[in-house]
């Protein structure tokens, strides 16, 4: 076989390289012989004809005595031969890993024989001891201690782990520089939003924003105060009364130099002396009169007369609270009379009556959208309507039937002749000409002329007054048994031709088309409404009186109330069950208030008691006149917002952030709003 054949076939022979030091230096590795894959065949006639050839190009260590490297290959035939050459037989191909071996006899650790040309060959190194016969095994390893040689798969597997290290290391700087610009160009553009014109205590240029104690001195002076209370009434109830004098006129001072101030930025440059002059007085107090006993018992006297001034206030702010929520206020109650005085004025022309009489077949058409508004406020209703019309897709097929009382008749009657929106059907009726709504009829009207009720509502020192609690003081409100807010009990009868109406409070905005509302399968029940009930919350118990048998044996404690305010009826299943004898038999039953309080929440939730069908969410959303904290994007996806609690839009009491979704629909360019001072 040529040298060039032999050189071809090179990678089917497997070197078995074996170290051993001649002079009988001791190896420190043991481990077994390792079969190396050759890079050139070899046979018996040629074996050392091959590595004596390169033997002058090896750079042989003096120092060594000899090294004998057996070879085992598998010839042409694929039998296994066995050959061996020395250490100075090897070509520069063959190179020790660690240069330094043994010099005079010291041993420095084990040599690693590795030919050059492995790095650049992609066959490494195995672990096949298998392959050698037994008897070849047993004399490599009487003959050679153990040597470790170099894997050239894992120092190649190393180099690549390494180049994937490096690649990680440019990636991650480079993923750091991308965040690092990221904020940097988020962080200019919030100081370019930033409002730096803070007014006030939390200015960022007012020097008391640098320390976390803006207000240490103002505390510190108004706890003098209550210490020179103390021991002011001590020096008095012992007739001292020099320092009795002298800790009042500190009191004084004190009070004097505080003021209005809510930080220590706004009391003036002799606080800090005042202060310290009140300090020495206390002192001079603690040295003549201090008693711990007589001083907790003095601080437990204060302490409890507090509590009581709080209660006490907690009442009254209660009251204003309801006063201003109840009471109308004086510009919608200067519209009301200017409207009302134009009505009369201007008369009731011949062209409304042709205009009236022409919208007359719409108020009765079941193929239409019917609204039913029950009110006295005329600026509420007209943003109800304005709101509803602007959001519809087809305006002209929506009917608003608005009911109000004797009082605002004339006024609302004047409002949506003069502002009615262009494509919509308005019916303003008056509820003094429901003459069948009497009395004899009607349950609330009855209970109205009974003395008791009169005593409730118009007694100041009943027992359930002002003075004995806040928990009743809102169900004393007459609007209770108002019969607009009890109108609602009686649709069928009010709209004796209609199938379905949609009932709208005055304090609700509407912003989306509300028409798919007709579409819905309200499945048989009467009433379709939103769910208010959040765990707990919002269940029949909190509105109903389940001590009373006729409650508890009727009804689920734990069942899910809805709320009022945009209801769907069906007016056909209405008549078919009999709702209104359902709501005058129980609101009989409650004539002494034991079933429930006032309201018309508590008799709703029992008439309609299984035949509530319950809407999504997303159409009604409430809590906007008492929750300050309602998630702002379910209320601008709502189609309809409720203002239900104290705090109405058009009061000075309304959250600020909820009121421009109210406000956009006023018309606050009408003269009769700008005569009233009614503005944003």
């Amino acid at each position: 076989m040529t040298t060039f054949s032999r050189s071809a076939a090179f990678l089917s022979l497997v070197v078995v390289l074996h170290a051993v030091h001649v002079g009988g230096a001791i190896l420190e590795s043991q481990a077994p012989h390792r079969e190396l894959k050759a890079y050139r065949p070899l046979q018996d006639n040629n074996l050392e004809e091959v590595y004596a050839s390169s033997a002058a190009a090896v750079h042989y260590d003096p120092d060594l005595k000899d090294v004998n490297i057996v070879a085992t290959y598998s010839d042409h035939y694929g039998n296994i031969r066995f050959g061996r050459v020395k250490m100075g037989d090897l070509s520069t191909s063959w190179v020790f890993e660690n240069p330094a071996y043994q010099v005079s006899g010291r041993k420095k650790g084990p040599q690693l024989v590795i030919p050059r040309d492995s790095f650049q060959n992609d066959t490494g190194i195995e672990d096949n001891a298998s392959r050698s016969t037994t008897n070849q095994t047993d004399e490599s390893e009487n003959q050679f201690p153990n040597v470790e040689f170099a894997n050239p798969a894992k120092l190649k597997r190393q180099i690549l782990r390494q180049e994937r290290r490096g690649q990680r290391t440019l990636e991650l700087i480079q993923q750091e520089k991308e965040t690092d610009e990221q904020m940097q160009e988020a962080a200019i553009e919030k100081s370019m939003s930033f409002e730096n014109s803070v007014i006030g205590k939390y200015s960022i240029w007012r020097r008391d924003y640098e320390s976390p104690n803006a207000d240490a001195i103002l505390k510190l002076m108004r706890d003098q105060i209550i210490m020179a209370k103390a021991y002011a009434n001590i020096a008095k109830s012992q007739n001292v009364t020099n320092l009795y004098v002298f800790l009042m006129q500190q009191c004084g001072e004190n009070q004097r130099v505080i003021g209005k101030a809510t930080s220590d930025a706004d009391l003036p440059s002799s606080a800090l002396d005042q202060a310290k002059a009140m300090g020495h007085a206390l002192s001079l107090a603690k040295d003549e009169l201090y008693d711990c006993h007589e001083l907790a018992k003095k601080f437990r006297a204060m302490l409890q007369s507090t509590e009581r001034k709080v209660d006490g206030l907690k009442k009254k702010g209660t009251f204003l609270i309801q006063l201003a929520a109840k009471t109308f206020p004086k510009p919608l109650h200067c519209l009301s009379l200017q409207l009302a005085a134009d009505y009369f004025i201007l008369g009731f022309n011949e062209q409304d009556a042709v205009k009236e009489d022409a919208s007359r077949k719409k108020f009765e058409d079941p193929s239409l959208y019917h609204y039913a508004i029950f009110s006295d406020n005329v600026l509420a209703t007209s943003v109800v309507v304005n709101s509803t019309v602007l959001n519809a897709k087809e305006p002209q097929k929506h009917v608003f039937h608005i009911v109000t009382d004797k009082l605002n008749f004339a006024a609302m009657k004047m409002w949506f002749r003069i502002s009615a929106p262009a494509d919509a059907t308005i019916q303003v009726e008056n509820i003094n000409d429901f003459k069948w709504l009497n009395s004899s009829y009607c349950s609330v009207l009855r209970q109205l002329e009974s003395a008791r009720l009169k005593e409730y509502y118009f007694k100041a020192n009943h027992p359930s007054s002002i003075s004995a609690g806040a928990d009743n003081l809102k169900y004393r409100n007459p609007k209770y048994l108002s019969m607009l807010n009890h109108l609602r009990f009686y649709l069928p009868e009010v709209y004796p031709k209609l199938e379905k109406i949609l009932f709208l409070d005055d304090d609700i905005v509407v912003q989306k088309d509300l028409a798919p509302l007709w579409e819905i399968d309200m499945q048989g029940k009467v009433n379709g409404a939103v769910e208010t009930c959040k765990e707990s919350f919002h269940r029949f118990d909190k509105y109903l009186n389940f001590s009373n048998p006729k409650i508890s044996e009727n009804f689920e404690a734990s069942a899910c109330g809805w709320a009022f305010g945009m209801n769907m009826f069906d007016l056909k299943e209405w008549r078919k069950r009999n709702i209104t004898g359902i709501y005058h038999y129980w609101q009989d039953m409650n004539e002494d208030r034991t079933l429930w309080k006032l309201g018309s929440l508590p008799p709703g939730l029992i008439t309609f008691y299984n035949l509530t069908y319950a809407m999504e969410r997303s159409w009604h959303v409430l809590g906007l006149g008492y929750d300050p904290a309602l998630n702002q994007t379910a209320i601008e996806n709502a189609a309809v917002v409720h203002y239900n609690g104290n705090y109405k839009p058009w009061l000075g009491l309304a959250f600020a952030k909820y009121k421009p979704y109210w406000s956009k629909y006023v018309e606050y360019d009408n003269p009769y709003l700008r005569r009233c001072d009614i503005n944003e």
